[in-house]
């Protein structure tokens, strides 16, 4: 490591203060991405909005952020990271106290897209500045510091969204990230350190259009498909074959330029390549659990969504406490090890689900998303560690650029899989069970049932209707919840690929012309 940065990477002060800066701005970008989902019908009566118009404020937010992702490396490589973490760190609070402040969907829209544009740098760009300030030595640790963010954000969005629309209003959904870019923005400028600009680079205009118009694509398809019937509507499958075609011009493109927009020189390393492979797989997993777990608590069981929310934190208690020991349990374990330890309880867990009724247990719902949550904190850190064990210093900012975006490509598409399959299956389960309620049913036939239910009655088929769809919404829910488990039992033997970690660290000490992971 060359510049400023080399000399902070001893405890301090400003280097102390750089942490909880760019924690906070990991924070603050992490929760807005689920922390508006609740506030969403709010929203809508006070903008005055449809429901497919309200749906753009998230729409718009993802689409956004998922774009400029790509270019974060080159910007920041080109005009400093400290400029523009700090331009990208204000221009987000301003957004989120616009958004707060909107007075139509327009605006509301408008704002958002402003959102996603700033803060799609600020998870790359805070994880490439923990990787600099800390030593190899100390880079779990610090992983597990900004690991924290990265997770707990968007596990704990939803019950602060929810505790501040219910307590207040859902202005202070996007009034919320204000302190925060506060302490962002005047911390980065006094402690944080310029890094070397390249003047000399230039921007790949036709490699990141396509790539723009591929993703944003794909994003609009992958959120839209389920509202508008999927492969149903003209819309989606004329967004995934430009999406399709965009892929391929700026794959033939970049394989065939001096300067393509991605530097294809990240994938040479055998360990970041693994490291993308396990991102995309904690980010269907992640974010297609978390779509689960609302609607089954609220829609199912019947919690409040105060109530709800409290239940889903506890996910995130099982997170913290499992990032909090495994910065120290990486000097005596092995990378691969704890991530397939974490892979093996989260699988766990969702074989325990699969098992759920309308009549489980707060106790056995804590219990098992704190089991979960664990998991989650085992996988994340010894990836993010792994990921940039043996990448060069000059690529670290691509690399973080790089994961941040298959992470939330991956998460819209656990998202849209499990939601279309949670309907499809709701709805086929729904049918079958529904030809087993007709007179000729012995059981309905019972004393007791047939007070309860008594089908030549309006109440009595009311009763009927409601038990059959609870009873769907379980059976969907199981279904998916085996689906995530099976994914990542076939995903955990991709953890032998990774090498020894304890090795490479120790060669890494001896010199980094030793620095190749077994």
């Amino acid at each position: 490591m060359s510049g400023p940065a080399a000399n902070l990477m001893v405890p301090g002060l400003r280097r102390n203060m750089v942490t909880i800066c760019a924690m906070t701005a990991t924070i603050m970008q992490a929760l807005d991405t689920t922390i508006a989902n609740v506030a969403l019908p709010y929203m809508q009566g006070t903008l005055s909005a449809s429901q497919d118009q309200i749906n753009w404020v998230l729409t718009s937010y993802i689409v956004a952020a998922a774009i400029m992702t790509a270019p974060v490396a080159w910007i920041a490589n080109r005009y400093g990271r400290k400029r523009i973490f700090i331009i990208c760190s204000a221009g987000f609070t301003i957004a989120s106290v616009l958004c707060g402040l909107a007075q139509d969907i327009n605006q509301m829209v408008l704002f958002r897209l402003l959102q996603g544009v700033f803060g799609a740098a600020l998870v790359p760009l805070s994880q490439s500045v923990m990787l600099d300030y800390y030593t190899l030595q100390e880079r779990a640790k610090a992983m597990s510091i900004w690991g924290m963010g990265v997770m707990m954000g968007p596990i704990m969005g939803p019950s602060l969204g929810a505790w501040l629309t219910e307590t207040y209003s859902w202005h202070w959904v996007f009034f919320v990230n204000l302190p925060f870019g506060a302490i962002t923005v005047l911390g980065l400028i006094v402690f944080m350190d310029e890094t070397k600009k390249d003047l000399t680079l230039r921007f790949d205009w036709l490699g990141f259009t396509a790539l723009a118009i591929a993703i944003g694509s794909l994003q609009l398809a992958l959120d839209r498909g389920e509202q508008l019937g999927w492969l149903e509507s003209n819309e989606i499958i004329a967004e995934f074959i430009v999406s399709a075609v965009a892929f391929y011009f700026f794959l033939a493109h970049s394989f065939t330029t001096s300067t393509p927009f991605i530097r294809f020189a990240l994938f040479k390393d055998r360990n970041f390549v693994t490291g993308c492979i396990f991102m995309i797989v904690m980010g269907l997993v992640l974010f297609s659990t978390m779509a689960l777990a609302s609607p089954y608590l609220q829609n199912v069981i019947g919690y409040p969504i105060i109530t709800a929310g409290l239940l889903l934190a506890s996910r995130g208690f099982g997170t913290f406490f499992a990032m909090m020991l495994v910065g120290r349990m990486m000097r005596y374990f092995e990378a691969r090890t704890l991530i397939i330890s974490g892979l093996t309880l989260t699988a766990g867990s969702l074989f325990w689900m699969t098992g759920w009724t309308d009549q489980t247990q707060v106790p056995e719902i804590v219990t098992v998303s704190i089991i979960q949550g664990f998991g989650f904190g085992l996988v994340f850190v010894p990836l993010s560690t792994v990921a940039f064990l043996t990448l060069p210093n000059n690529l670290r900012t691509d690399g973080t650029a790089m994961l941040t975006l298959l992470r939330n490509v991956a998460s819209s598409v656990g998202i849209s899989v499990v939601i279309a399959e949670l309907t499809q299956g709701t709805r086929k389960t729904y049918a079958t069970l529904s030809e087993y309620i007709n007179p000729f049913n012995h059981a309905l036939q019972m004393p007791d049932v047939s007070r309860m239910i008594d089908l030549s009655t309006d109440a009595g088929r009311a009763m009927a209707d409601r038990l059959v769809g609870v009873q769907a919404q379980i059976i969907a829910f199981a279904h998916d919840y085996q689906l995530v488990m099976i994914f990542i039992l076939c995903t955990i033997p991709l953890a032998l690929m990774i090498g020894s970690t304890k090795a490479a660290l120790r060669k890494q000490a001896a010199g980094p012309e030793h620095a190749v992971m077994e």
